[in-house]
């Protein structure tokens, strides 16, 4: 479906134009076709196809559910796919934007997605001399953005981790901490995904060989590669931190069993004198003076807790019970 359809000429707003009408700018100096999609449907690829020239595999790519963002090159013109991502609740809103670009044209198919980029357009727009250089400041202005959102998304996991943090000596919290970290850390594998692959391709905007629509802007880039770094540095102390708390809960855990089997093993320990002491009396042989006392019972009984009561102090004191 389309969203947005707007002509420049050297970096200045024409207007709106809707998609039967862009051939009267493709193919002209100075202008730029700016055509933005949503959830489209084969119909509507196939009619982009044909009006902007595109190669098939451009159009197949599009409406594609890509995992991990990717980089393709089609003689001039360049495919872009990128993971939007949101922080929400306990889970993470995913979405995907896909950017065909080429001389004269950027067009973006935002998927399973209800975030705008209108705020992209607007900042292109404050900078007409950028935006007259071409599709390829709207690439980069896109890369960026969806860069930058990734921040507050990074920013929740480490809350969440710290949240978690604060409750690991917490007893008998150790089990739900477990189930937590676990789920933050598939989160924060979603997120180093994205930013792992979309670093790995972003080194060829600012390389030897740029792809055509984006020369003369590798400092730019260059940039976006930077802040991609940090985040995947910060990703990585995440990783880390999550796996000590692993490690930390699972101690805690192994801990507070051998707690509960030394309480076991004691109280089996007092238990034990007594059914030994009963085992005894209770052989029933002829020929057994204590039978025959008039204060056996009671002295039977009162050695047995006597003796039970004992090992209960010593046991105390051994910090079992």
């Amino acid at each position: 479906m389309l969203m947005n359809g707007v002509a420049y000429r050297d970096g200045v707003r024409v207007g709106d134009v809707p998609l039967t009408d862009v051939g009267k700018y493709l193919g002209h100096p100075g202008h730029l076709v700016w055509l933005e999609l949503r959830d489209p449907g084969p119909d509507d690829l196939e009619e982009l196809r044909r009006r902007f020239d595109l190669h098939p595999l451009a159009t197949q790519d599009a409406a594609c559910d890509h995992r991990r963002p990717k980089l393709d090159e089609y003689d001039d013109d360049l495919f872009v796919v990128m993971q939007l991502m949101r922080a929400s609740g306990d889970a993470l809103g995913q979405g995907q934007l896909a950017i065909l670009a080429g001389p004269g044209y950027v067009i973006t198919v935002r998927s399973r997605s209800k975030q705008s980029f209108e705020s992209v357009r607007d900042r292109c727009e404050r900078d007409p001399k950028l935006l007259g250089t071409g599709a390829g400041y709207v690439v980069y202005a896109l890369m960026d953005e969806v860069v930058d959102r990734y921040v507050p998304v990074l920013e929740h996991l480490q809350v969440d981790l710290e949240s978690i943090e604060e409750h690991i000596f917490v007893p008998g919290a150790a089990r739900s901490n477990l189930q937590r970290l676990y789920a933050l850390k598939r989160k924060a594998l979603v997120l180093e995904h994205a930013v792992g692959s979309m670093l790995q391709f972003a080194g060829k905007f600012h390389g030897e060989r740029v792809p055509t629509v984006c020369r003369g802007l590798q400092p730019y880039y260059r940039d976006i590669g930077d802040h991609l770094a940090l985040i995947e540095a910060a990703l990585d102390t995440i990783r880390e931190t999550i796996t000590t708390a692993i490690t930390v809960n699972l101690s805690l855990v192994t801990i507070e069993e051998s707690e509960v089997t030394k309480r076991l093993a004691a109280w089996a320990a007092i238990f034990a004198v007594a059914t030994a002491f009963a085992g005894i009396w209770g052989m029933n042989f002829e020929h057994m003076p204590e039978l025959k006392l008039t204060w056996g019972y009671p002295m039977a009984l009162a050695l047995i807790f006597g003796s039970g009561a004992y090992m209960w102090w010593r046991f105390r004191r051994a910090g079992w019970v």
